[in-house]
């Protein structure tokens, strides 16, 4: 019997111990299984050998062969501080091959530290590194990467190196030879203006299109000057670093000389104090071509407000009350061009208007007799003033232009038929 209970015992003692061990072993599972379960390892992969945190593995064939023939040169036609670096690509550079990247690095010596200062992907061999210094030497090398990453993380690396390239140094041209066809164009365009300049100041009658707003000036002023009414003319509201005042003062000039002539009161309302002053001698002058100097007065030039609206209204104001017989809108206009516009009109008087700016044609062309659309207005000086100069260059720009045109028609034929490419001529390297 004690036989018996001592075997059962020793069984209780043996199915203790084994359940502690079972509960331990369970325990310690987690604690072993994290070596497995935590983050990917890192590779770092050498020329030759990939080593890891789990050992030392060597891929198959992962190295791609080095790039050829580095060339390093200052870039052509440019300001400085740029050189350009050309090479063969690696053979190993095709689709779906071993090379990912191509790296550029720079020294200032053969032997020093060189740094990368630029990467382009696989499929090019030229990258122009624009932060140089002019007069300083630069030796380069270019290196054949091939790299896998993972959500943006490089499991492995590796790269061949070029041979070193150089010495080479930036430097400035006097002149981009990329735009060589802007300065045939230029010097093309100059020689005909130079020439109908010259033919104005000869005599030679230069033939300029006819402009019905301009042909209209004589008849506007010979309405004024029949009913015994004023002629405004309005300047627009910029001042006289804008070129399209500077061409409503051109044909102001002409206007006063009429005016002069018929015995015609003008009035100048401005809203600048240097067109004031600019438009007074202009006027002044014009009065004295006409042989009346001393029918001019001070008073009719006169500074209104700088303020946009507050001069539009004014002279609103001064036409209601005039009731003048012709009105000139000859410069920069805004938001105040319909208003002057429709009220003149409102007092019907024949109104001549011309402007650059593209928003304000229609209003002008809506209210106004005569409409100056764009380089009309400049063309207007010419026109009227027959200044050898003004002449001579608006024909010399006609010309121009009509080479141009000409060119394009020709290109058109050409590369149709697939003859010529004309458009070659026409490129800017930038």
């Amino acid at each position: 019997m004690n036989k018996i209970y001592t075997n059962i015992t020793e069984f209780k003692t043996i199915k203790f111990f084994s359940l502690i061990s079972i509960l331990i072993l369970l325990l310690a599972i987690p604690v072993f299984g994290q070596g497995t379960t935590g983050t990917a390892a890192v590779i770092d992969v050498t020329e030759d050998s990939i080593s890891t945190n789990m050992g030392s593995i060597t891929p198959p064939d992962v190295t791609p062969v080095n790039v050829k023939n580095v060339i390093v040169i200052d870039n052509p036609n440019d300001d400085g501080e740029a050189i350009r670096i050309s090479w063969d690509k690696s053979v190993d550079d095709v689709p779906d091959g071993k090379v990912t990247a191509y790296k550029i690095f720079r020294s200032t010596s053969r032997d020093g530290d060189f740094v990368e200062v630029g990467n382009q992907t696989s499929g090019d061999s030229e990258y122009t590194d624009s932060h140089t210094e002019d007069g300083t030497e630069f030796y380069y090398y270019v290196s054949a990467v091939n790299e896998l990453r993972d959500n943006g993380e490089v499991l492995w690396s590796v790269q061949s190196e070029s041979d070193i390239a150089g010495p080479v140094k930036s430097s400035a041209q006097w002149f981009d030879m990329g735009r060589i066809n802007v300065l045939i164009g230029t010097i093309l365009i100059c020689a005909f203006i130079l020439y109908f300049i010259w033919a104005a100041k000869s005599g030679k009658d230069l033939y300029i299109r006819k402009i019905a707003g301009l042909d209209a000036v004589d008849d506007a002023v010979g309405r004024a000057t029949e009913m015994g009414k004023k002629v405004f003319f309005i300047p627009g509201i910029n001042d006289m670093d804008n070129v399209q005042t500077i061409a409503g003062l051109t044909i102001l000039g002409r206007v006063a000389q009429l005016t002069a002539e018929y015995e015609t009161w003008i009035e100048v309302p401005v809203c600048k104090s240097l067109v004031m002053i600019t438009a007074s001698e202009t006027v002044k002058e014009s009065y004295a071509k006409a042989g009346r100097p001393d029918a001019f007065h001070e008073d009719q030039v006169h500074y209104v407000t700088d303020d946009q609206f507050g001069y539009a209204a004014a002279v609103d104001g001064m036409f209601v009350r005039e009731k003048p017989a012709a009105i000139f809108y000859m410069g920069a206009f805004f938001a105040e061009s319909l208003i002057m516009a429709e009220t003149g009109n409102s007092v019907g008087a024949i109104q001549i208007a011309g402007t650059g700016q593209p928003s304000q044609l229609p209003f002008f062309v809506a209210a106004c007799d005569y409409t100056l659309i764009g380089e009309e207005l400049f063309a207007a000086s010419a026109y009227l003033s027959k200044e050898p100069r003004l002449l001579g260059s608006l024909k010399g720009q006609d010309m121009g232009k009509a080479v141009i045109l000409v060119a394009i028609l020709l290109g058109i034929l050409l590369e149709t038929f697939n003859i010529f490419q004309l458009s070659n001529f026409f490129t800017v390297i930038g």
